[in-house]
Parts: C-alpha cells; sequence; structure tokens
C-alpha cells in the first residue's frame, strides 16, 4: 500500500515532518523552551542570593544590637556602681595643705571603718587643691563624719558633706563641681595625694582618684 504524496508536504522516509521533533514540535519551539528554562534557573539563583545577602544584613544587624544592650548593661552597672561608692562617702573642703590621708584618716576614724581617702592635687603644679573625699565601707558611716562638719583640724574649720555624684553624660558647666573648684568634683583632671585604704593596711599611694 502506497500513500500519495502532496507537492506542498515533504515527507521524510520516516514518515516524520522535515524541522519537526520527535514529538512533533519544531526546533524553534525546543530552543525556545530550552531558553525559558535557563532564565528561569539564572532568576532563581538571583533570587537566593538576595535571600541570603538579607539573612547576613540581618544576622548582622542582630550582632550590632547584641553589643549596644551589652554597652547599655554595662553603663548602667558602672553608674549604679560609682553611685554606691559616692552614697558611702564624704566630701570634706577646707583641708590643710600640708594634710596627709593618715592624718585625715586619724580625724575621721571614729566614724566607722574607712576604705580610702582621697587628696586631690593639681595636675600642673601637684599642689593640693585642699579638699578631700573620705570613702567608708557602710553608708551608715556618712552621718557619723557629717558630725564632724566645722570640727577644727590643723587649726582650720572643716567642711564636711556628702558626696554628690557626677555623672558622666551630665554636663556640669554651672553646678559648681565640673572642674575641681569649690566644692570640687574630680574628673580626672587634677592628680591626687596617696589615699589610704583601709582595708590591707594604709600608707601613702595606695588611693585611687574618686
Amino acid at each position: 500500500m502506497s500513500r500519495q504524496l502532496d507537492n506542498d508536504e515533504p515527507v521524510s522516509a520516516f514518515g516524520v515532518t522535515p524541522g519537526s521533533g520527535a514529538n512533533g514540535t519544531t526546533q524553534a519551539d525546543e530552543m525556545m523552551g530550552t531558553g525559558d528554562g535557563s532564565e528561569d534557573a539564572s532568576g532563581q539563583a538571583e533570587i537566593e542570593r538576595m535571600k541570603a545577602h538579607v539573612a547576613e544584613m540581618e544576622a548582622e544587624a542582630e550582632k550590632l544590637r547584641a553589643m549596644h544592650k551589652e554597652l547599655e548593661e554595662e553603663s548602667a552597672a558602672l553608674v549604679e556602681s560609682k553611685e554606691d561608692v559616692d552614697a558611702r562617702s564624704v566630701y570634706v573642703g577646707n583641708v590643710d595643705y600640708s594634710s596627709t590621708p593618715e592624718e585625715l584618716q586619724a580625724h575621721f576614724a571614729t566614724c566607722g571603718q574607712i576604705n580610702r581617702i582621697t587628696i586631690l592635687c593639681d595636675k600642673f603644679t601637684g599642689h593640693p587643691k585642699g579638699f578631700a573625699y573620705v570613702e567608708f565601707a557602710e553608708p551608715q558611716a556618712v552621718p557619723n563624719a557629717l558630725v564632724l562638719n566645722q570640727s577644727m583640724f590643723k587649726d582650720r574649720e572643716l567642711k564636711v558633706t556628702p558626696k554628690r555624684t557626677n555623672l558622666p553624660f551630665m554636663n556640669a558647666r554651672g553646678r559648681g563641681r565640673g572642674r575641681g573648684r569649690g566644692r570640687g568634683g574630680f574628673r580626672g583632671r587634677g592628680g591626687y595625694r596617696g589615699g589610704f585604704r583601709g582595708r590591707g593596711g594604709g600608707g601613702a599611694g595606695a588611693g585611687q582618684p574618686y
């Protein structure tokens, strides 16, 4: 049996129209299909890269938030520690320039156990500024120390008041304590003399400035 061929419809020896695939699709269709798949894969890869980048940014932001929180906690702990020390301390004004920490310790010995005595000095000349801080072991000793306000020490009338806390982020201008004048408020600009420590023995040179 034979098949009649139409002049407009060429047929190959296997009965497949030239230019068509095995399933009847043309080569152009197959090429277009292959192109669409490649573009889809490329787009998907780009999306995955963007997702990975966003994840990295979120992880970095989380690290920054954790660091910020840690710094806030450390700052709060520092303020609390300073406030705790200041609550156990008194300011002593009109101190004779020749005074030593040991002599001030003897003057305040009856008030309670003393942790440290600091005499502030000018950072340029090294001369005492005429005031000091006395830190006690317990806050209960502060009222006892205030009783010695206007007491005589080396022929001078002492001025004894509770020590106020200077917060580092507050502007001290106009408060009378910002630059070590008058009532003071040591901010690390000046020096200090001695620094009697009640724990582990006394002696000059053992203290640290407030």
